[in-house]
């Protein structure tokens, strides 16, 4: 990372874009305390993940941040309810899985009916909406989304996409997605352009991005920025 700093609202939906090597990955182990930063500020929630031990770090990061990968990641020995049921355990919270809020979010997804099933029986995009819903169910403060249609084909990555916009919309969900296809990009209030570990444009998507309405945000500020 080179000068980057930018700040994230709560509820916002922020795409990062640029070619291989220009830092999306990097930006995206920063935030989500996969790497520790060697100098500026990663502000979550008022926590500054930069000063935070290894310890620390995994213990908000279960608690505060959700994942989407590009692949599935989905145990095949389990069935997808047991996948979203093994995330919430390992994830430390004390309170039991709300299981009304689970129901909601299958429906919001189209996947109640395909909760008994294993990934195998699976479509790729039915196994993506799966990982979506194992991501919200611990109600994280941010969702890092990294090419979360990769694996997917045109259909099914529409399907995803629009998704991640009514997760985004409807849950307030703050969602930061990194990916390739400036297309993909477009269904975010905003976009990020990087290259050579810099941050070089920003636009906005065609849909605007849903604030939440509460007080403060979920701002990040990467080594090199003076953070915001």
């Amino acid at each position: 990372m080179r000068g980057v700093s930018f700040a994230v609202e709560r509820g916002e939906f922020v795409a990062i874009v640029g070619p291989s090597g220009s830092g999306k990955s990097t930006l995206f182990y920063l935030l989500g305390g996969l790497t520790r930063a060697t100098s500026g500020r990663i502000v979550i929630d008022g926590v500054d993940f930069a000063t935070l031990s290894d310890a620390e770090r995994t213990r908000l990061r279960k608690h505060r941040i959700a994942f989407i990968f590009q692949k599935f990641n989905l145990l095949p020995t389990l069935t997808a309810m047991g996948n979203i049921e093994l995330a919430y355990a390992v994830s430390g919270l004390k309170e039991p899985l709300d299981r009304p809020f689970l129901d909601h979010l299958s429906e919001l997804l189209s996947i109640r009916g395909r909760l008994g099933h294993r990934p195998s029986e699976l479509s790729g995009g039915e196994q993506q909406r799966v990982a979506i819903a194992r991501a919200l169910v611990t109600r994280p403060s941010i969702v890092l989304a990294d090419e979360p249609t990769g694996n997917l084909d045109t259909k099914n990555s529409e399907a995803v996409l629009e998704m991640l916009v009514r997760s985004n919309r409807e849950l307030k969900q703050t969602v930061l997605m990194i990916t390739h296809n400036p297309e993909a990009a477009q269904v975010a209030g905003r976009i990020l352009h990087m290259r050579d570990g810099e941050i070089v444009r920003v636009e906005n998507g065609r849909r605007a991005a849903t604030l939440a309405d509460v007080s403060g945000g979920s701002k990040a500020a990467v080594p090199g920025g003076g953070g915001v």
